[in-house]
């Protein structure tokens, strides 16, 4: 099995990180490797920060109702990189009306409030880094 590697990101101005650290340690007690970047990031900060880190995949914390904007600048970013072998996935306060825009964008899955975290590391486990492993990244 191959070693995973995330980046959870709090994009915006959201404040509030309790989730994205609850998900950040479920993934690394799963044995995913996590670099977690912090309140205030931008999405051209979140997807340099994935570059740089050579991460399998993105996953983005938004409670703050901007997570159409920032999913999609997130997205666009990914592929002005070429970078779409990252998988891109996220949760939070996310009206279910919004969710198939999202998944439209490509974002790969969503989570929303009250998802157990086995549910979340056992995604990860089964989804991110399959298409870097295809295309040779791995």
């Amino acid at each position: 099995m191959n070693h995973l590697r995330v980046v959870v990101a709090k994009p915006g101005l959201d404040g509030h990180d309790r989730g994205a650290k609850v998900i950040a340690r479920a993934l690394r007690d799963a044995g995913i490797e996590v670099v977690y970047t912090g309140l205030h990031q931008t999405p051209r900060q979140i997807v340099d920060t994935a570059l740089q880190e050579d991460v399998d995949g993105i996953g983005l914390s938004v409670l703050s109702g901007a997570h159409l904007t920032l999913f999609a600048q997130v997205m666009e970013f990914l592929k002005e990189e070429d970078a779409t072998d990252i998988t891109v996935f996220g949760g939070g306060i996310i009206p279910e009306a919004d969710i198939p825009p999202l998944l439209g964008l490509g974002v790969a899955a969503l989570f929303t409030p009250g998802t157990p975290t086995r549910e979340i590391t056992d995604w990860v486990h089964a989804h991110v880094g399959r298409d870097r492993a295809r295309n040779g990244a791995l």
